[in-house]
């Protein structure tokens, strides 16, 4: 009922990106939500199966109690709901004492912590819209190339080589859906917030853009044109010239809302 778009920041990042030479925080930053993005793709398509007996919204932004809460995939089933929060790590990690590591002894977030505190927040939020769903959330681990030693087995993560037999399981369990469930998913869509306040995005203003226009696919600046179509030697790709030109009116819209578009910006397009 919901499908998963990429967020505002997400997109502005990948044009400045482009255009602008990203500090080192913020280039990590940008690289992190990259993945993660990448990551709950990955993960839509395991659950794509579920979407014919359960209602399934993902990337919801709601607010309880002056408190906000993300979730990357939410599932409505017959008698309960599941909360699902994707990690795209990779590499080894290790816990010790509730605390996680990575090999290199880097300490990182714990994200059992974060579903703890989102279960919490969503338990609350439908009692008082008057669904009062038992919930069941796991933090999944959707890249193979992750391992976590020192794991309980009695901890709530999906790993990479559990999540085939997990959805199966799921996949195979009855859900006959009533208009309740409907009206749940319609509540919690109407709450939805659209900007999230958690942005970070960094200063910039227009002179310090570069200038043309960025291949779809690799980013790099388009560089020639072939009859009525960009080039792109960097990847092969080849864009109708036209198409390049709404798409870069489109971002210079994205990056510069409150301005008008003038031909004081067109070097801006060519």
């Amino acid at each position: 009922m919901k499908p998963r778009s990429e967020s505002l920041e997400l997109r502005i990042l990948r044009s400045l990106n482009a255009r602008m030479e990203l500090t080192p925080n913020d280039q990590t930053y940008f690289s992190n939500l990259e993945k993660g993005f990448r990551g709950e793709q990955e993960f839509d398509k395991w659950i794509e199966s579920l979407a014919n007996s359960r209602l399934i919204l993902h990337d919801l932004l709601l607010e309880y109690n002056h408190t906000l809460l993300q979730v990357d995939s939410f599932v409505i089933d017959m008698d309960k709901v599941y909360l699902f929060e994707v990690k795209n790590f990779e590499g080894d990690y290790y816990i010790e004492e509730d605390r996680w590591h990575s090999l290199s002894k880097n300490e990182i977030k714990n994200p059992l912590l974060q579903l703890q505190r989102n279960e919490s927040l969503m338990r609350r939020l439908l009692q008082d819209l008057g669904f009062p769903f038992p919930i069941m959330s796991y933090v999944i681990f959707i890249n193979p190339e992750f391992h976590l030693y020192n794991c309980p087995p009695n901890l709530s993560i999906i790993f990479p080589t559990q999540l085939q037999r997990f959805i199966g399981r799921l996949a195979k369990s009855p859900s006959i859906l009533k208009d309740t469930h409907s009206n749940l998913a319609a509540k919690l869509l109407s709450t939805h917030l659209t900007d999230s306040p958690y942005s970070r995005l960094p200063k910039y203003h227009f002179d310090q853009l570069k200038k043309g226009i960025p291949c779809p696919h690799c980013k790099r600046m388009y560089s020639s044109i072939i009859k009525n179509a960009l080039v792109c030697h960097s990847c092969n790709t080849l864009e109708p010239y036209h198409h390049a030109i709404l798409r870069n009116v489109e971002e210079y819209r994205m990056l510069f809302p409150h301005l008008k578009l003038t031909t004081n910006q067109n070097t801006y397009l060519v």
